[in-house]
């Protein structure tokens, strides 16, 4: 667990090739809201490429299935919900839905782009027309960077005076990464979730290579 310290210096020994905690597939950092919401990735990849992207999915829907969730819909994050070549957070959003129709995402829905808006409220969804099962009922944000991610959560903590966990996935032990300014409630809760995390293993795999779910 991250005490008071920098969070570089906590993930440098998390990471360091001989005595860490790597397991062989990517590590990704969830914030866990408190009506079930779960955010990626705001504390530890800096700017995800699509196929980090699709292991920071797997780790987040894996983490969603020890908190209940056994079909967590998905939504991939950006400035706004229709794909845009001059925007590639939009480009990644596309190709992971795609990829998704493919059944390439075993034991979630997968669907994207979406503004935060259109992520979270049906309401939003229904006035810009949005179909599909995933609009504004999305389980998990998959946020197009690291800034988003820590705004996002930070705002729903700081202004909205929201619960939340943090925790990273991936590693193969639970770790707690939470923020130093966090309250102690928040840090209590990251360690419950971490708990949920231990001694579990993980069997099925992303069909694109060699990530596991």
């Amino acid at each position: 667990m991250k005490g008071h310290i920098h969070t570089d210096d906590f993930l440098r020994a998390i990471l360091d090739k001989e005595s860490g905690l790597r397991s062989g597939v990517i590590m990704s950092h969830v914030f866990h809201q408190q009506r079930l919401l779960l955010v990626t990735d705001g504390a530890m990849n800096i700017a995800p490429d699509l196929v980090t992207k699709a292991d920071i999915i797997m780790n987040a829907v894996y983490l969603s299935h020890l908190l209940g969730n056994s079909q967590p819909k998905v939504g991939v994050l950006a400035a706004v919900e229709l794909v845009n070549p001059n925007m590639p957070a939009t480009m990644d959003a596309a190709a992971l839905s795609t990829m998704a129709l493919r059944g390439q995402f075993p034991a979630c829905t997968v669907d994207g782009p979406f503004a935060l808006d259109n992520a979270i409220s049906v309401e939003a969804a229904r006035i810009k027309g949005i179909p599909g099962e995933v609009a504004g009922q999305c389980d998990i944000l998959v946020v197009p960077n690291i800034e988003a991610g820590n705004i996002l959560i930070k705002t729903f903590s700081f202004l909205c005076g929201g619960r939340t966990a943090g925790v990273l996935v991936g590693a193969t032990a639970p770790v707690v990464l939470t923020s130093r300014a966090d309250t102690p409630e928040a840090k209590m809760l990251s360690i419950a979730t971490a708990v949920l995390m231990a001694d579990l293993q993980r069997y099925s795999r992303l069909k694109i290579g060699k990530v596991h779910f």
